[in-house]
């Protein structure tokens, strides 16, 4: 066989394997109604905590063992630390690779959930996230869901482009921004990076809106506040909702117990549940 034989064979071998991938790809995805990017163009405004909390009100409101959760943050994944999943690791069957299951039967995938220990570091490039995120995608054995959320890391890079790409049905994404100014400036690029690329914007929430006294129950703007409905008007896309700051959503997180169920009764909780719904009412529509 001459040189270029073999080429024109790897190349055919290529395309063959592309092809197959693609099609596992799509059928995964083809047994998840609903799939639902969390992104922010700003770091530390909360998406992890967003995303799992979301998740949990959803299992909660008739979905058990429907939601699944796809921690896109190769570098810092959080999501098996809010979730109590740290130290688990994928089941390996004939089908494929199975998710990690949470309370209420949550399906979780996690860079987490392959590495050596907690400290580990992942020292990738683009391509090798990209090539992480599709293969979470098309070779982890989701099943039926009926939403599937996806935790983005900070930016407008890899991650976030891969999903966009990989996903073109997405059914849109919850922008995640905080009361501050400088914090919009950076988040309205995620809106703009989300139109660009023709994913719906289903709204905007506003982590961190005030700090609600343990004791008295009066409510402190202390980043301000309102700033995530003014970015919402201005840019014409809907508002989802406020959620103040509360010490004890930190320290739920720290042990891996969903804050909702911990303390249900909390405006934080209420603010979770009420942004869930207006997901749903969405999805619906």
């Amino acid at each position: 066989m001459s040189k270029e034989e073999e080429n024109v064979k790897a190349i055919e071998e290529r395309r063959k394997q592309i092809f197959e991938e693609f099609e596992k790809l799509k059928s995964r995805m083809g047994k998840i109604k609903h799939k639902i990017a969390i992104i922010s163009g700003k770091g530390g405004v909360g998406k992890s905590t967003i995303t799992a909390n979301l998740a949990v009100a959803f299992a909660m409101h008739g979905h058990t063992d429907r939601i699944g959760v796809l921690d896109a943050d190769i570098h810092g994944p959080s999501i098996p630390k809010i979730l109590g999943l740290t130290g688990r690791r994928f089941q390996i069957g004939p089908p494929g690779v199975f998710p990690v299951f949470g309370s209420l039967g949550i399906k979780v995938v996690s860079m987490d959930f392959l590495l050596p220990d907690e400290d580990a570091p992942i020292i990738w490039r683009g391509p090798l996230k990209m090539t992480a995120i599709r293969q979470f995608l098309s070779d982890i054995v989701w099943g039926e869901l009926d939403i599937l959320l996806i935790d983005l890391p900070p930016g407008t890079g890899d991650e976030p482009l891969s999903i966009a790409q990989l996903l073109p049905e997405m059914d849109g994404v919850i922008i995640v921004t905080i009361p501050s100014e400088v914090s919009q400036i950076v988040v309205k690029k995620a809106v703009n990076f989300a139109k660009r690329l023709g994913m719906p914007i289903i709204g905007v929430v506003e982590n961190m809106s005030g700090f609600v006294c343990p004791r008295c129950g009066a409510k402190i703007d202390i980043f301000q506040s309102g700033g995530g409905k003014r970015m919402a008007d201005e840019l014409g896309i809907p508002f989802l909702g406020s959620i103040p700051l509360d010490q004890k959503i930190s320290q739920s997180s720290d042990k891996g117990l969903p804050f909702i169920v911990e303390d249900p009764n909390s405006p934080a909780s209420k603010a979770f549940m009420e942004i869930a719904e207006k997901v749903k009412a969405y999805l619906k529509a």
